[in-house]
């Protein structure tokens, strides 16, 4: 791969970001997924009001997490997710709303069983994992 980065390349097949079709995929999830957000009277207030660079940095973070290239990584380095939502108040509310509009979103998706179960499972455990109230 002379004079590639890593964000020019391919997803390997055999992740879920290459059997979904990489980072075209995540973008059309996190559409969904705040297509919710912005309606939702629970969850909007804590999203700034342009949500441009929310949608790309979520979409990347998410071809990255599940096998894409490493563009997240180079643009905003590691991820560090409890420090990135620490400001905010996430309470069982929050989580269970932000859970629901993505496991939404995923239901949306044409996905094999196989790969909706990786994706809700680990949307399960970061909705989790990201409450601090």
């Amino acid at each position: 791969m002379d004079g590639v980065t890593s964000s020019e390349a391919d997803p390997e097949p055999d992740t879920l970001s290459g059997r979904v079709g990489g980072l075209a995929f995540f973008e059309a999830l996190v559409e969904g997924f705040y297509g919710r957000v912005e309606s939702d009277p629970r969850l909007r207030p804590l999203y700034p009001r342009d949500l441009t660079d929310a949608r790309a940095h979520l979409a990347l973070f998410l071809d990255q997490y599940f096998g894409g290239p490493q563009t997240y990584g180079e643009v905003r380095g590691h991820p560090r997710l409890r420090m990135r939502h620490a400001p905010f108040v996430i309470g069982p509310m929050e989580r269970d709303a932000w859970l629901a509009h993505m496991t939404a979103a995923v239901g949306e998706a044409t996905l094999g069983e196989a790969d909706r179960r990786e994706l809700t499972g680990y949307f399960t455990m970061a909705a989790a994992s990201l409450q601090n109230h």
